[in-house]
């Protein structure tokens, strides 16, 4: 496990594109595991900047989406989908159907998560990006006395709705499920990167990196893979510096 820890934002974000924009490079069909929420935006930015600076170009690319709402609307601007066209999808050169996310809306949930796991047989993730929440969990992969090895249909947390409140305009419009990989596509990837930001973090990636590895944190696990690449701020890595 490779752990750096950056002074300023601007260098853990583009150590982290430079790492997807070098992965293709080197193979212009790679497969690429993409995560929502606050922390890999600033990635994302990097990578349209170096698009539009033709340094790189993604339309062999593959994407998966570790997640996705079950049950919102469809098009609604709370989804992942919206979020990754918002953020990546729609600055860059990839063809929407080599982009995919679990179907949140799908009328057999758990048919919908066998199809995912087929299609990740099928096309192996070479870089899967993933960021931690404060109960460990990766994915929505939350903390329980076991852990689901493939995509599967999960309730949510009341920590991890609280958590992301923030994006409705209330915790009741938070849904109450949604659709992950499992632990054990996670660990499937080639490579993962693990991001965390802010004092917020620290104790938990301390908990995830250090400690026992137990599903109790999930992303404990992520000690057993042998090819993990952890960026960190100084807030976040401060238990480790």
């Amino acid at each position: 496990m490779e752990i750096i820890i950056f002074d300023t934002a601007a260098q853990l974000d583009e150590y982290g594109a430079n790492y997807f924009v070098n992965t293709v490079k080197q193979k212009s069909n790679a497969v690429l595991g993409l995560a929502t929420g606050s922390t890999p935006i600033g990635i994302y930015n990097k990578l349209v900047e170096k698009y539009k600076q033709k340094e790189v170009s993604f339309s062999g690319v593959t994407t998966y989406n570790l997640d996705e709402y079950a049950g919102l609307p469809e098009g609604s601007d709370q989804s992942y989908a919206y979020y990754m066209n918002q953020h990546l999808f729609s600055h860059i050169d990839i063809a929407s159907n080599q982009t995919h996310l679990p179907n949140g809306n799908a009328s057999d949930l758990h048919a919908a998560c066998k199809e995912y796991d087929a299609m990740l047989e099928k096309q192996p993730i070479d870089v899967q990006l993933l960021g931690i929440g404060h109960n460990g969990h990766i994915g929505f992969n939350e903390p329980a006395e076991g852990l689901q090895g493939g995509t599967h249909l999960v309730e949510l947390k009341a920590e991890t709705r609280e958590a992301n409140a923030r994006f409705f305009s209330s915790i009741d419009e938070v849904p109450t499920h949604a659709i992950t990989m499992g632990v054990g596509s996670i660990l499937k990837a080639k490579t993962v990167m693990l991001v965390a930001r802010g004092a917020d973090k620290a104790d938990i990636i301390k908990e995830a990196l250090t400690g026992p590895i137990t599903t109790k944190v999930p992303a404990s696990l992520l000690q057993t893979h042998p090819n993990v690449i952890v960026l960190l701020d100084r807030e976040a890595g401060r238990w480790l510096a």
